[in-house]
């Protein structure tokens, strides 16, 4: 195991089912669904009409002036971002900016800034383009702006690998600790892409699910992983940061702790641009990494937090996985799907979703996958659809990420 041992200190969320981490991990317990029918202008035209929208819109909470030169995806980075920094009690640290790093993802990045303009230029000519609109929808802008608004003068990452993004910035934070670069680093991710453009072009490739988006249609129903009736993901938005720093760092300034960071995988798949490798070959060895860099036992593995996004072949896949890594031990592992409640937040996934993990290892206990009605016969793994207790002791709970292209990224987090 690496000397450098690498702790949670901070966490920060805004999400499709709350607008900071309580709400979030409260709705998340509760099996409450963020998912509804979209009401822009725009949605009938589309076949999907659903989606995961944040529950407390960023303009509620951020200076106006400065929300308005900031793409939406930037805006759920700034929002997570001053809730972790405010949870760690960084503010009076007299942390050296030198020493703070970030490494804060985006799947897709600026979408909605980019696509806005260009119907600008369409619509009304060059001049009236905003001198803004590059550093708005540059993928690294919600990395570049956290930065701006804390000195970070460390690395400053924007790693972009599909959906496995926000894990990947996680990976990327440990390894600047470890590696002595910075002592602490503000990790995670963001996504802001429901546009109809996105929305059409998941839909027509069947990514997307266009279940409960008839008139009378349920959407709260509509992401099931697991389920015999799942036909696709529902997309979501919103971002997550994670406080990471060297525990020394932490114990010197007497931090709280929720977790360890024990340790973490990242391997491809070079199978597909879009589907999983059916044998989750990849994905077995990302989290096969992730033990052994943490030197962890797979006996004391008690939960995952799953990419489990609710489509047909990726459910199944992961399920390979677990038991390809878990072994017999798998049988006493409790493993959910957080998307079943909030969408599936793409390059923010990961973030979220480790911030779920972390909570289940500070709190001991496990959030349930929601519309499970029907398991499929072929996921042998237990899911609980109620919230669930997790044993006592010195534990690890894992969390995957998988994207296009073939990404895989888990990271194990293990209890203090």
């Amino acid at each position: 195991m690496p000397s450098t041992r690498v702790v949670v200190t901070g966490l920060g969320t805004t999400s499709p089912v709350g607008g900071d981490v309580a709400s979030t991990w409260q709705a998340m317990l509760s099996g409450t669904s963020g998912i509804r029918r979209l009401t822009d202008e725009w949605v009938d035209q589309l076949p999907v009409k659903i989606g995961g929208r944040v529950a407390v819109e960023p303009s509620e909470v951020l200076e106006r002036v400065k929300a308005r030169r900031l793409d939406r995806s930037s805006q759920f980075a700034m929002v997570a971002a001053e809730q972790a920094w405010a949870d760690a009690g960084l503010e009076d640290s007299g942390l050296e900016p030198e020493r703070l790093g970030v490494a804060l993802a985006s799947g897709i990045g600026g979408v909605t800034t980019l696509l806005d303009n260009y119907d600008t230029l369409l619509e009304k000519g060059a001049r009236r383009v905003s001198p803004l609109a590059v550093p708005m929808l540059m993928p690294n802008a919600p990395a570049a702006n956290v930065s701006l608004k804390y000195g970070a003068r460390a690395a400053v990452h924007a790693p972009t690998s599909a959906c496995a993004s926000g894990n990947e910035a996680i990976a990327m934070a440990i390894d600047l600790i470890r590696l002595g670069r910075a002592d602490v680093v503000m990790a995670g991710g963001t996504e802001a892409a429901i546009h109809p453009l996105p929305m059409a072009a998941f839909a027509n490739m069947m990514a997307l699910s266009k279940t409960g988006s008839e008139e009378g249609g349920d959407p709260t129903t509509v992401s099931r992983p697991w389920d015999t009736g799942r036909d696709g993901f529902v997309l979501g938005e919103g971002g997550a940061v994670l406080i990471l720093e060297s525990e020394e760092h932490a114990r010197a300034r007497g931090a709280k702790i929720y977790a360890e960071v024990r340790g973490a995988g990242i391997s491809n798949d070079a199978h597909d641009i879009a589907q999983p490798d059916p044998a989750g070959r990849g994905g077995t060895r990302a989290i096969k990494m992730a033990l052994r860099e943490g030197d962890v036992d797979p006996a004391t593995v008690v939960h995952v937090n799953a990419h489990a996004t609710s489509t047909p072949k990726g459910d199944i896949a992961e399920g390979l996985m677990l038991h390809a890594v878990l072994g017999e031990h798998v049988d006493r592992c409790v493993v959910t799907s957080t998307k079943s409640m909030t969408g599936h937040l793409l390059g923010g996934a990961g973030a979220l979703e480790a911030v779920a993990t972390v909570m289940a290892l500070h709190d001991r206990v496990s959030p349930p996958t929601i519309n499970l009605d029907d398991k499929d016969p072929e996921v042998d793994l237990d899911i609980p659809t109620s919230k669930r207790a997790l044993p006592d002791g010195d534990v690890v709970a894992l969390n995957n990420s998988f994207g296009f292209g073939g990404a895989n990224v888990a990271v194990a987090f293990g209890s203090v």
